[in-house]
């Protein structure tokens, strides 16, 4: 069967070290700019977060980003983006799949020369290890579309039916159920499912999705670790139906890391910022790892409170399983209420009674209150977590205005719509 038209091609280098050095910028695809933004920075501090009695994993990483101030200063509660890097030994077993030597150095050369503006996915030359590991999205499940594009390049017939089959629209349960409810990524296919799988390496490089950065919203104060980027991220971990372990690839590669690694990373600008006028008050919502960027908050609101700065009321509510296994940055919390930079910590622990208690809950409990804040004294509040969170959030928030400013359903999301478009309502939430 004739290969695809590919954009690009491969050109293997002799130097180990990769002769050519780096590409200009213009070559590189506009949506994959974040690989020649980002920067290696060693990780200084890492800690789980969790009690020990608790199955799963919450880690607290601190990112050295001292040598790069210029590409990598933040402000307070910024979005970190990390690149991931696959695991090693998924990398091999493609390789070994497909016949790529790791080692080996390429560049990718376009094909059309007059086309070549933007048309390359990342910057080479780099080595088939990199290649693979660091640009490669090896473990997500690939789209229906990407699946009839593999079919292309299986030998067998069972296997290009099968793939052809998947990514038809007959086949969207089929594909429901075996790819994605399996958590099957194209590692999966080229070395397990599709044993008759043959692809040259710059086919493979077209076909394959990318690997998408990361993005954290950062845990820590500028003020006051202006060198020290601080993350607060959970650690994915689900059982395959077939009995093994799926691992998110990022937060995998982050709990697999040691002090002293380093990481790729690079400083986007994020939403959250405290108000200009320092004496309104703020109202967070951040359970689980939500919390970062309230932290983040905190310790500014600290900071400027050491450094005579006069602030409104911080009320935080925080939630979680159970304070004895997850409740993290208990200490921290408890010390900001202690001197004062906390003014009201709320605490929901949705398993230590038989009816679920959840943030909103918590915050229905204060509707006056809340009222009074964000209408009286101009409060922002900032939500930070899941997308159904932020929902139920949202709802409770509706009512609150609607109920206690006398208001129609319609004119209290009018109100809230109003608070976000003029900043004072603040939402970072993922699925």
């Amino acid at each position: 069967t004739a290969l695809l038209p590919c954009p690009y091609r491969v050109e293997y280098l002799k130097d180990a070290n990769g002769s050519r050095g780096s590409p200009s910028p213009d070559l590189v695809q506009t949506s994959s700019r974040h690989y020649l933004q980002a920067v290696d920075c060693p990780i200084a501090a890492r800690r789980e977060l969790r009690d020990p009695s608790d199955p799963g994993s919450t880690l607290h990483v601190e990112i050295d980003v001292s040598d790069c101030m210029e590409t990598n200063s933040y402000v307070t509660a910024d979005n970190l983006g990390i690149l991931p890097r696959n695991d090693p030994k998924v990398v091999e077993a493609v390789a070994s799949a497909l016949g790529y030597d790791l080692d080996a150095w390429f560049d990718l050369v376009p094909v059309d020369e007059a086309k070549a503006r933007h048309s390359l996915p990342f910057p080479t030359p780099c080595t088939v290890r990199d290649c693979l590991e660091r640009y490669c999205d090896l473990s997500g499940p690939p789209r229906r579309s990407d699946l009839k594009q593999l079919a292309n390049y299986a030998r067998g017939d069972i296997d290009k039916k099968a793939l052809l089959r998947m990514s038809s629209k007959e086949g969207k349960a089929e594909y429901k159920e075996k790819i994605v409810g399996m958590h099957v990524g194209i590692a999966d296919i080229v070395t397990r499912l599709c044993p008759s799988f043959s692809c040259p390496l710059e086919h493979f490089v077209m076909t394959c999705p990318r690997l998408l950065p990361r993005y954290y919203t950062i845990s820590s104060s500028s003020s006051v670790h202006p060198t020290r980027i601080h993350v607060t991220l959970a650690v994915l971990e689900e059982e395959k139906k077939d009995g093994g372990k799926f691992t998110g690839v990022c937060s995998g590669h982050l709990a697999s890391s040691k002090v002293g690694d380093t990481v790729r990373a690079f400083v986007r600008e994020s939403t959250f910022r405290l108000p200009r006028r320092t004496e309104r008050p703020i109202v967070m919502l951040g359970p689980g790892t939500g919390i970062a960027p309230m932290r983040a908050l905190l310790q500014e609101r600290r900071h400027g409170r050491s450094n005579g700065v006069d602030h409104g009321k911080s009320v935080l509510y925080f939630g979680c399983k159970d304070r004895s296994m997850d409740y993290i940055y208990r200490d921290e919390l408890e010390a900001f209420v202690e001197d004062g930079t906390l003014d009201g910590l709320h605490l929901a622990f949705s398993r230590e009674q038989d009816e679920k208690v959840y943030v909103q809950h918590l915050l229905k409990e204060r509707a006056k209150e809340t009222w009074d804040l964000i209408d009286a004294e101009k409060a922002s509040v900032y939500v930070c977590g899941a997308v159904r969170m932020g929902a139920d959030v949202d709802r409770t928030l509706q009512d609150i205005v609607s109920s206690q400013g006398n208001m129609s359903a319609a004119e209290a999301r009018a109100y809230l719509e109003d608070m976000s478009s003029s900043g004072r309502f603040v939402q970072e939430l993922w699925s």
